[in-house]
């Protein structure tokens, strides 16, 4: 399958990791925090400040869940643009295939977290009627590419050690574990991300071992809900390092994510991942952008041959304790079509197609085959261990 990628890159050990170039204009949406329950919707916000936590500061103290309304209004906009081949423009959506099993937690005194997977449901007292069948509906119209992010998002061994310690802030984790609202990163940084754990005795990513049991349960959630096995992976907060590669690459992870920066090239690593760095925030819930904005750092990355790699999270979609929703479609909408009106040669892909075209030289959609010329890029292209997110 790698043939045709290694006549254009050497995989030996002693020379530098080159990147890849197109010949035509790829356009990316990656999308992560897709599945992942937050503040548990009007009741459980006020359930939170009666237990004096000072809510509105922030705009994640409103993210919640999506719900199949929000769902379907970002594949019902999708579907209305089309690139050169007549494809709709796609958004891959990086999930979180389990959350705290909030009654089962409590039962247990907080003496042990548990969890439950998407495919068992929404735990506790979380309703969206009609939300995974919202899933599914646009992944069948190939607006939606389901991806991995993790079996959780925070560190589950950071939060069972706050727990036990019984100070401030294993309480905050309790009240918020009545509530059924899992945490609030920014108010509470040492619960960390999934492969990582921010604070000591172990500080650091989690040994070779853990994070390989890790992703292989969040891979066979993955498989079980989506009836089909993970091509890319993105770390939750990117925290990811050569351990976390290898363990995608054994669960058959093809593509890599990672954050945002300088456009760097798709390029492959030790373990075959092929790794692919996204080159644009719009995140219309921290900040708004204008327009001129989004289209000059696109045009830098076509001008380079990178594609043009869109980071947008999924609270953007969200409206159910306020409506960040309209402005992120409206956001996406504009610069789609001004993407669509620039580029008459555009193509919408996904990580897969990515990876088809680096390897094959060619992808397929539901128009057809598709061929693009890929060139080796001669400067160096560097894959961060881990980033800010």
């Amino acid at each position: 399958m790698l043939n045709f990628a290694r006549k254009l890159w050497n995989l030996g050990k002693d020379v530098p990791a080159q990147g890849f170039s197109f010949s035509r204009p790829l356009l990316l949406i990656q999308s992560d925090d897709w599945g992942r329950v937050g503040v548990r919707d009007r009741e459980g916000y006020e359930q939170l400040r009666a237990s004096g936590i000072p809510l509105g500061q922030n705009p994640y103290d409103l993210y919640t869940l999506e719900t199949a309304e929000d769902v379907a209004a970002l594949g019902e906009m999708l579907n209305r643009h089309r690139d050169s081949t007549g494809r709709p423009a796609c958004v891959l959506m990086n999930f979180v295939l389990a959350n705290i099993d909030f009654p089962k937690t409590r039962r247990n005194n907080y003496q042990q977290i548990h969890l439950r997977t998407l495919a068992e449901g929404l735990p506790g007292n979380w309703k969206r009627p009609g939300l995974f069948e919202a899933y599914r509906q646009g992944i069948g119209d190939g607006v939606f590419y389901p991806a991995l992010h993790g079996l959780t998002h925070f560190c589950k061994q950071a939060a069972e050690y706050q727990l036990a310690k019984n100070d401030e802030r294993g309480s905050l984790l309790r009240t918020l574990w009545k509530a059924e609202t899992p945490y609030i990163y920014w108010r509470m940084p040492w619960i960390g991300y999934e492969y990582c754990n921010p604070e000591p005795p172990k500080a650091g990513f989690l040994p070779a071992e853990a994070q390989q049991e890790l992703i292989a349960a969040a891979a066979e959630s993955f498989t079980k809900f989506f009836a089909r096995a993970p091509v890319s992976a993105c770390a939750p907060g990117y925290r990811a390092d050569r351990e976390t590669h290898l363990a995608w690459s054994k669960c058959g992870v093809r593509v890599a994510q990672n954050g945002s920066g300088s456009p760097l090239h798709p390029h492959f690593d030790e373990w075959e991942l092929l790794h692919l760095h996204r080159t644009i925030d719009i995140e219309p819930s921290q900040r708004d952008l204008p327009l001129e904005k989004y289209m000059q750092l696109a045009d830098d990355c076509f001008a380079r041959g990178v594609p043009t790699i869109v980071s947008v999270h999924a609270i953007n979609f969200h409206s159910t304790l306020k409506d960040f929703r309209g402005p992120t479609l409206r956001a996406l909408d504009e610069f789609l079509s001004a993407l669509e009106a620039k580029y008459p040669n555009l193509l919408y892909v996904h990580d897969g197609d990515v990876y088809d075209i680096v390897t094959r030289g060619k992808f397929e959609n539901s128009h057809g085959k598709v061929s693009v010329t890929v060139q080796q890029n001669a400067g160096k292209a560097r894959s961060a261990a881990w980033g800010a997110k």
